[in-house]
Order: C-alpha cells, then sequence, then structure tokens
C-alpha cells in the first residue's frame, strides 16, 4: 500500500503510525471486502493472517463444548483481529466472526512478524491494543455474572455502535442472545424495556439508538471501564470502543 493512502486510512492503529514504519508495514497489507457471518480465525487453527477493519465490527468467540459460541470481545477499527500473533502464538485461541460486512486491510503472519521486528512504534501500538483487549474480555466476564441483562445489552449496543458508526443496526433477536449466552426471549424483555425508555427503537429486526446518552445511563460501569483505559492509553478517538 502507497505511503501516500495512509491519511485515508479508518484503522486507527495503521493511522497512527509513523510514516517512517508505515512503509514498511504497507506493503504488507492487502484491501478485503468482509462480508457477514464470514469467519476469519477458527479456534485452534494456525492465524494465517491479521485482520485490520476499516469499518463494522467483529466478533471474539469461544466456543463451547456443546457447540454454543458466547462472544467474549468485539474488534473494529480500533483494533486488529488475530492478536494472539501479536502476543507470539501461531493459532488462535478464539473463532472471530464478521457481524457485519465491511472492509479491512489483512496482512500475513510472515509479514507481520518482519516489519514487528523493525517497526518499535508497530509493536508498541500493537501491543497496547491487546492490553485493551483482554481488558475487554476480562471486563465481559464480569459483566455477564454480575450485571442484570438490559444493562448488559445497552453495554453492547453502545460497543457496536461504536464500531459501526451509524445509529441503526441490523440485529436480529436470535444473534443478541448468541452473543450474550441468555435465552432469545429474555433478549425480547430487555429490549423492550430500553424501548420504553425511549433509547432505542426495535422492530423488523433492526436497532435504532434514539437516544445515545440516555443508552450510556442505562449501561452498566463495565462501558466506561474499558472506554476510559483506551482513552488514557490511545487518547479521546471520534467514536472510543467499548467493551
Amino acid at each position: 500500500m502507497p505511503a501516500t493512502m495512509q491519511p485515508l486510512l479508518r484503522n486507527r492503529l495503521l493511522a497512527a503510525l509513523p510514516a517512517a514504519e508505515f512503509a514498511i508495514v504497507g506493503p504488507g497489507l492487502t484491501r478485503v471486502e468482509l462480508t457477514l457471518g464470514q469467519t476469519l480465525h477458527h479456534a485452534g487453527k494456525p492465524i494465517d493472517l491479521l485482520y485490520f477493519p476499516e469499518n463494522g465490527f467483529i466478533s471474539a468467540l469461544t466456543v463451547l463444548e456443546d457447540g454454543r459460541p458466547l462472544e467474549i470481545g468485539l474488534i473494529g477499527a480500533e483494533g486488529v483481529a488475530g492478536v494472539s500473533l501479536v502476543l507470539g502464538a501461531d493459532t488462535s485461541f478464539s473463532e472471530t466472526m464478521c457481524q457485519t460486512g465491511g472492509a479491512a486491510h489483512t496482512m500475513p503472519a510472515a509479514a507481520f512478524r518482519a516489519a514487528a521486528a523493525q517497526c518499535p512504534r508497530f509493536k508498541d501500538l500493537l501491543l497496547r491494543y491487546v492490553h485493551i483487549f483482554h481488558i475487554q474480555v476480562a471486563q465481559t466476564a464480569a459483566c455477564n455474572a454480575h450485571h442484570d441483562l438490559a444493562q448488559r445489552l445497552a453495554r453492547w449496543l453502545l460497543a457496536a455502535h461504536d464500531r459501526s458508526g451509524v445509529p441503526e443496526l441490523s440485529l436480529t433477536q436470535d444473534l443478541i442472545a448468541v452473543m450474550l449466552g441468555v435465552r432469545r426471549s429474555t433478549v425480547s424483555v430487555a429490549a423492550g424495556a430500553l424501548q420504553r425508555a425511549g433509547v432505542i427503537r426495535y422492530q423488523h429486526g433492526k436497532i435504532t439508538i434514539v437516544d445515545r446518552i440516555g443508552l450510556e445511563d442505562a449501561a452498566c460501569e463495565c462501558y466506561e471501564a474499558v472506554t476510559g483505559e483506551y482513552r488514557r492509553l490511545f487518547g479521546e478517538p471520534g467514536a472510543a470502543p467499548g467493551v
């Protein structure tokens, strides 16, 4: 990728690179289009490519022994999918799946290792992001164990909104139930409570956020715990990535 393209990038890790390092990283990047439901990494399988999203969002999923998936984190333009590779592993612990269509830049594992060895700022940014991602995973576990579903749903919708950048999200109750590890009927009750509060509108598989501040008030402290740490390490983005 030519260095002249860097100012146009929406992925915050790639956009934050010094020009000299982007000249090394850029040639290893390939722009691709992602599709809804596309699996990027399989648990226990080699990580061939890192994905730096430009828009949309990706779920990191733990698949239980009975085959049920449970979301442990969301990845958008603030980060990268394939964080195990950054820490020196060559296989993925979790599955990563696209929850929306969108664009991303891929980087082969070999090209990543070569670039990280030459580019200290690139490596530093990636390690900072892995730290944020691990906080997100830990906070999600605590949230799932201790907060009521309406709060958890509000937290998840805020995170999805941050990454999608659009107020209307195409999300079925079945999908949300899988992501939050609950029954579909309980999602309906929680979504109804948020709708009656006037913070979202839900109809025909689409959720529209009509009161962002109200949705933040309805969420638990887990959302701000992650966004606050992101701001501390990366500064104030246009839309901070939540848990």
